[in-house]
């Protein structure tokens, strides 16, 4: 199997889902080395930040491992790969481990400066969706599509541009991760949802009480919670 050079021009999104889609057919084997970030960015035609771009990405996603001065490997267990079991491989929990402490840090800043900054349309549009995810109990879809709006609603409610953009550049991967950490949540405690729904009405009390520590304190249980199932889960 031979691929062309990819034709230039191309974001690292479009760089991600090709290296993706190689790895996912075979191309870049379980186990091997890709190809240096030099070699890519001439394969593809990209600057090499756009290169390293895709490769983060690629591994919040946990299809591959970057090791430091070491290069980057494709992983042994891939993440549309799941146990015989219906469980999650030790890979699948260490790369949602890792996205959770990318959302702790982004989001807890997020919903700081919400409390502080969010106008009351933002907040009644915030306890709108928390409504919509109420009637979406049991809709898996429908929850998801949800739980992204209510965190991209709260990144722009924090009107900080820098915050709003690398949350924009991040949602697809977010998207991603939440879902999966959704998936482990209900698999290890199926009477969750209302709990879950609980948080996020405890989060817009918290923005629309301009209790900017509360508020953190509020998503960062929230993040915490999914970390301890992950934990379990990666423990079993």
């Amino acid at each position: 199997m031979e691929y062309p050079q990819v034709r230039p021009q191309k974001g690292s999104d479009i760089v991600l889902e090709e290296l993706r889609s190689r790895i996912d057919s075979g191309f870049y084997p379980k186990g091997t080395k890709l190809p240096t970030v030099v070699d890519l960015a001439a394969a593809f035609q990209v600057g090499r930040s756009t290169i390293r771009e895709a490769l983060s990405g690629l591994k919040a996603m946990g299809w591959v491992d970057i090791r430091h001065g070491g290069g980057t490997y494709v992983r042994l267990t891939l993440p549309n790969e799941q146990p015989a079991d219906g469980g999650f491989s030790f890979e699948q929990s260490q790369s949602l481990r890792e996205l959770q402490e990318v959302r702790r840090f982004i989001e807890t800043g997020c919903v700081s400066l919400a409390a502080a900054r969010a106008t009351e349309a933002e907040i009644a549009a915030l306890r709108r969706i928390v409504g919509e995810m109420e009637t979406a109990l049991g809709d898996e879809e429908a929850s998801e599509l949800a739980d992204i709006r209510f965190h991209q609603t709260i990144a722009q409610a924090s009107h900080n541009s820098l915050l709003i953009g690398m949350m924009e550049s991040l949602t697809e991967r977010l998207q991603s991760g939440m879902k999966s950490s959704r998936r482990l949540w209900f698999f290890a405690e199926r009477a969750s949802a209302e709990g879950l729904l609980a948080e996020h009405r405890a989060i817009v009390d918290a923005i629309a009480a301009r209790d900017e520590a509360g508020a953190a304190a509020a998503m960062t249980q929230h993040i915490q919670k999914v970390d301890r199932v992950i934990r379990a889960l990666a423990e079993e």
